[in-house]
């Protein structure tokens, strides 16, 4: 199969960030081709099934589904290993890829487009409480490493990432606010925001604002 990979992505897009660190951790390159989710071409509505970003083409592989796209990369390109060796790690690794999709990532999706006060207050609460259940999971197994699952980054770690890496816009757009009672989440986001590859994709604070300024604005 050839190595030519293309992702169809969105620059705010979390779960098209998190495809974008794990080619980077991989050194893989790929044609990264912009999609205006609000004004999307033909020709990515035809090959989309559910006209989301990322969109991941290698060779005549067609895949959508961050989670599945991640793990599709691990496993054609294995170095290096982004998932644990041992079956057990492995499982709990794919349950916090699924916390970060169905408990973070779909509560600040409902947040942020909810104009209901009450209802706003509440996704609060969860928001605080999801991120309070990842510390204490990261307190748990801070003797073993600085990452989620240990020693080694995991794709566990690069599927929360995207969403810390904007909390600081989510705050200062919103009155989110993080807790305070969560020591670990910031020795762990400091670790996976201090690798290489995470740095070549990170955008800034006020990149961020910026950019959901516009986006919301439109």
């Amino acid at each position: 199969m050839t190595h030519e990979l293309s992702l169809y992505t969105f620059k705010l897009c979390p779960f098209a960030h998190r495809v974008r660190l794990v080619l980077a951790e991989k050194g893989l390159s790929a044609d990264m081709i912009e999609i205006d989710l609000k004004n999307k071409p033909d020709d990515f509505t035809e090959i989309s099934p559910y006209g989301h970003v990322p969109l991941l083409l290698h060779g005549e592989t067609r895949l959508w589904e961050s989670a599945v796209i991640m793990e599709y990369l691990d496993e054609a390109f294995p170095q290096p290993p982004l998932m644990p060796a041992e079956p057990s790690e492995r499982a709990h690794a794919r349950l916090w890829i699924d916390f970060a999709d169905s408990r973070l990532l779909a509560a600040t999706h409902r947040f942020i487009f909810e104009r209901d006060d009450a209802l706003r207050r509440q996704l609060i609460e969860q928001i605080q409480d999801d991120v309070r259940v990842l510390d204490r999971a990261l307190q748990d197994r801070k003797a073993q490493g600085p990452y989620l699952m240990g020693a080694r980054l995991t794709l566990a770690d690069i599927a929360l990432h995207p969403w810390f890496e904007q909390v600081a816009t989510l705050q200062k757009l919103s009155p989110f606010r993080m807790p305070d009672d969560c020591p670990a989440i910031s020795d762990w986001s400091g670790a996976v925001a201090a690798r290489p590859a995470v740095r070549q994709c990170a955008r800034t604070d006020e990149w961020y604002e910026d950019s959901y300024r516009l986006y919301l604005a439109a």
